[in-house]
């Protein structure tokens, strides 16, 4: 029985141990305190703290921290108050000035962030403040970085997420806006028309060119066929000339032709008619003959 006492106690030792063992995860830090004074900062990994000695002060997170703050009035320089609520991204740099430099440290954030943004907002007009929302950003960033720094803060950067102007000014901006979509919805439409007369009227100027072209065409073709068709009478007048000068005709064969050829300009609408005097001799003596045919008695034997 002699046994019971002293395993009581090495179990009890155990336990301390135990339960004295620490396991810091990753992107955390512990601060550690000795007798209520700050020792040291335990970073991720297994530690060791001494019973009743040392006790963790602070877990501090050193991860990126996003932190959306309530709506805050601010007045512009030209008197418009406006309701701007921001978003705050930070991070924890040194965890000792963390834990002993600021009491609620999120706290402390907001109220620098509302007194600075009311500042930077108080020199700006209303115009200015709604189309210059990253110069805002980045002034607040920079004046935020600058006064946490002695708090073992990191503020990487603000962005306003709204940004509400009264009543009456959203309800004229809302008109302005909607007339500015009006003024572009005419100009799109108009551009539009605009684009449909020019394809129209493209398209009637390339139809006339292809009319003209095919008139042109066809002017082209019946000028060929005519110009074709007279070569023909031309090259058979030459064959048949060439024919009748091979074949040696007499006198009287070439009177023949000159009166068939007289035939067909007689048969023509000229109203004036130049004879050859071959022709003209021809006549004359087809009339004497006719003239002693008529005087001649008739023959009595028969």
């Amino acid at each position: 029985m002699g046994w019971i006492v002293p395993g009581i106690l090495v179990f009890i030792v155990v336990i301390i141990l135990i339960a004295n063992l620490k396991i810091v995860p990753q992107a955390t830090c512990y601060v550690i305190e000795r007798l209520g004074v700050y020792s040291t900062t335990w970073q991720a990994g297994i530690h060791f703290k001494i019973p009743f000695l040392e006790k963790v002060a602070k877990k501090v997170s050193l991860k990126e921290q996003v932190v959306d703050f309530t709506p805050q009035p601010v007045i512009t320089r030209d008197n418009v108050t406006m309701q701007i609520d921001t978003v705050v991204f930070f991070q924890v740099t040194d965890a000792k000035l963390y834990t002993y430099g600021v009491e609620r440290p999120i706290a402390a954030i907001e109220n620098l962030c509302a007194t600075t943004l009311r500042n930077i907002i108080g020199e700006m007009e209303l115009d200015h403040t709604l189309t210059s929302r990253d110069v805002v950003n980045t002034q607040i960033t920079a004046k935020l970085d600058e006064a946490t720094d002695k708090w073992g803060i990191k503020v990487n950067r603000v962005e306003l997420k709204n940004i509400l102007p009264p009543a009456e000014i959203q309800d004229a901006m809302e008109k302005q806006m909607k007339a500015e979509r009006q003024r572009r919805e005419s100009i799109l439409r108009a551009e539009g028309e605009k684009r449909s007369a020019i394809l129209v009227a493209e398209g009637e100027k390339e139809s006339s060119i292809l009319r003209a072209d095919a008139v042109r065409e066809q002017r082209i073709r019946e000028a060929e066929g005519e110009a074709q068709a007279i070569l023909t009478v031309q090259k058979a007048t030459a064959d048949a000339l060439k024919l009748l000068n091979e074949a040696n005709p007499t006198p009287q064969v070439l009177t023949l032709k000159s009166l068939e050829a007289l035939q067909k300009v007689a048969d023509g609408k000229a109203t004036k008619l130049i004879i050859p005097s071959e022709i003209q001799n021809l006549a004359g003596l087809v009339a004497s003959i006719k003239d002693i045919t008529t005087e001649l008695p008739p023959d009595t034997t028969k």
